[in-house]
């Protein structure tokens, strides 16, 4: 993939953003989503599933589930994967945007 293509990528997936792929692989470090760009993967590393607590793999969801991630950065030395994250705390930041009222003066 030339850099032009991976710039139009990151572009099209942009830091904060709310995404959603299918499960394709399970790997010892986390899960593989295939996206709707069939150049590019998301990864969802295991320290990036919960807020607290210890994920095993028997925790992973199940190949073919669809699952909802916010993408929190991007492997630009293969520019074929977005890292991910499905950690409830992010989800909710990315889902449920505070709005601040406006002071009036």
């Amino acid at each position: 993939m030339d850099s032009t293509s991976w710039a139009q990528i990151k572009s099209k997936y942009r830091l904060g953003q709310f995404v959603q792929g299918e499960v394709e692989f399970h790997a010892p470090f986390g899960v593989f989503l295939n996206m709707d760009e069939s150049l590019v993967k998301g990864l969802i590393k295991i320290p990036d599933f919960l807020d607290e607590g210890e994920m095993s793999e028997e925790m992973y969801p199940e190949i073919g589930t669809t699952v909802g991630a916010v993408i929190v950065g991007y492997n630009d030395s293969n520019c074929r994967e977005v890292y991910l994250s499905a950690k409830p705390s992010v989800l909710h930041k990315a889902l449920v945007p505070l709005k601040i009222p406006v002071l009036a003066s």
